[in-house]
């Protein structure tokens, strides 16, 4: 059985715009979570970015995670993160980006 961690991370933020490429302390706030998950390996075998975002997917790339690409239909304000959950784990049946 193979451990995955699924980071959400769309583009839209409203009240903080760009929040999860912004830097914190010289890096891209989402750099950390990805960080954190890969130092991981006992337990996490691989770390995606489920994203809209052409910028999100650069950083997360650039910082060792797989991309799965979000479709707009599912990255809105109020769209709750079981459905992005659920389309990662249809999505990861068939080819991921890496």
């Amino acid at each position: 059985m193979k451990t995955v961690a699924i980071i959400p991370a769309r583009g839209g933020s409203k009240r903080i715009p760009n929040k999860n490429i912004i830097d914190l302390n010289g890096k891209p706030l989402i750099a950390y979570s990805i960080e954190y998950a890969l130092s991981h390996k006992a337990i996490i075998d691989d770390v995606y970015v489920s994203t809209d975002s052409a910028a999100i997917k650069k950083v997360a790339l650039k910082f060792g995670a797989k991309i799965i690409n979000r479709p707009q239909a599912i990255s809105g304000d109020y769209e709750p993160s079981i459905t992005v959950l659920q389309h990662a784990l249809t999505v990861m049946e068939g080819p991921i980006e890496s």
